[in-house]
């Protein structure tokens, strides 16, 4: 026998015993209740039933707000006044007179003249951006009052491609302006948007100069133009038509540039300002005229047309 075995023959041999149960903690009651069909079985049930949607996450302050408190409120944050993005339709709503909308040019809508092929081919992405939103482009241009005075109304919606300007945001632009000259009524523009379309390419590009000459071809025939900035509104739309008006308003908050200021940040190896290329850190720069709280805005708009027309 190895050295090892006698060893191992002469350790002694243990028996595994079980441990004792432990006590639980529950009383006979408290068990009922935590069972799927006890009260607080039947309280998470009712809490999976519960409707989604109901509540949001407010951007800025992170308050969670009723969705209908939020609506009565115009979208405006009521803990810390932060400004959501409005959808186009009820941007119109909240600012043209009952009963004097009529839009313009809703028939016109995108080309895929390059083919452009991403994840989703950009035709297909038109498609479906059409179904979820019953529009068909991210501008909607049309003719109301405000207040009684007659204008012409252009708004980018940022649910469509985030607001993205193509061929026919160009085209609306152009459009509203030469309408506005015909009709002799001031061209009153609200912005969001995260630039120009890259499934366009360098056709969206052009858009920029378009836009631009439609408005000083209005400014040179006696046209008055107001541009509210609202968030977000960046890149070739900032560069362009939303820059050009006679002036230039903006939302509380409103984020307004060229190049985002994380690309900034990392392109320059700075830390940026604090509040950098928010409305209220433009206005001290000079580059607004004024910012508007959404709910003066009818009432604001009213007095500076009623201002450019003595």
């Amino acid at each position: 026998m190895s050295e090892d075995e006698s060893m191992a023959n002469s350790e002694p041999k243990t028996t595994d015993v079980p441990a004792p149960p432990e006590a639980d903690p529950m009383s006979e009651g408290e068990r009922r209740d935590q069972s799927p069909h006890g009260r607080l079985g039947r309280l998470r049930f009712k809490k999976k039933d519960m409707p989604g949607g109901l509540w949001l996450k407010c951007e800025s302050c992170d308050q969670t707000i009723y969705r209908k408190e939020l609506e009565e409120k115009g979208f405006v944050c009521p803990a810390c006044d932060f400004h959501f993005t409005l959808p186009g339709k009820q941007r119109i709503e909240r600012v043209i007179d009952p009963g004097t909308w009529e839009e313009k040019w809703a028939e016109i809508e995108a080309l895929d003249r390059l083919d452009f092929k991403d994840t989703v081919p950009y035709a297909e992405k038109i498609r479906r951006t059409v179904e979820k939103t019953g529009q068909k482009e991210a501008l909607i241009a049309g003719t109301g009052s405000i207040e009684g005075r007659e204008v012409v109304m252009a708004v980018l919606d940022f649910r469509f491609m985030g607001g993205s300007m193509g061929e026919v945001v160009g085209e609306k632009i152009s459009l509203a302006a030469e309408l506005a000259t015909r009709m002799k009524r001031p061209l009153v523009i609200f912005t969001s948007s995260g630039g120009a379309r890259m499934h366009e390419g360098m056709l969206s590009l052009m858009q920029m100069a378009k836009t631009s000459a439609a408005l000083a071809n209005f400014n040179d025939a006696g046209g008055f133009s107001i541009c509210v900035m609202t968030n977000p509104t960046t890149g070739g739309v900032t560069a362009s038509f939303a820059s050009v008006c006679d002036l230039t308003l903006a939302e509380p908050g409103a984020l307004i540039g060229f190049a985002g200021p994380r690309v900034i940040a990392t392109t320059i190896k700075q830390e940026l300002p604090r509040g950098f290329q928010r409305a209220e850190f433009l206005m001290s720069k000079g580059q607004l005229d004024l910012i508007v709280d959404r709910r003066d805005m009818r009432s604001t708009l009213a007095l500076l047309i009623d201002y450019a027309r003595r």
